[in-house]
């Protein structure tokens, strides 16, 4: 696979129905720090979906909404490929509007890792 397809967003790696996104919310364990807080559900499937609960609360101007937006979908294509296949929805807290995309990256990165190592445990 050529590096620019590895490192798509298609539909097939997104969550994109609310009994997706509900299924998630159900049953999910929850890994968190001061910025984020991810829902991770094992999916049975070839590869890790990603979806956002980027909400008014954490972020109020949209603006910012779709900065975090973007640095979470680019992160998670970045690490897509080395991801167990598992369910993931991204939340924020209002802490990650005052941080700069380094931080936040650091701390998404911080997550897959974490996430590979918990599963790769089990």
């Amino acid at each position: 696979m050529t590096e620019s397809r590895a490192q798509a967003f298609p539909r097939s790696v997104r969550l994109t129905r609310p009994a997706q996104y509900r299924q998630v919310f159900s049953g999910a364990r929850r890994l968190g720090d001061a910025g984020f807080t991810l829902l991770v559900l094992d999916n049975g499937g070839p590869s890790a979906r990603l979806g956002l609960a980027i909400s008014r609360k954490c972020a109020r101007r949209a603006v910012d909404r779709q900065r975090i937006k973007r640095l979470v979908r680019e992160s998670f294509r970045r690490h897509r490929q080395t991801l167990v296949p598992v369910d993931i929805v991204v939340m924020c807290r209002p802490a990650v509007t005052g941080w700069d995309n380094e931080r936040i990256r650091a701390s998404l990165d911080r997550f897959w890792a974490r996430l590979n190592a918990s599963c790769e445990s089990r």
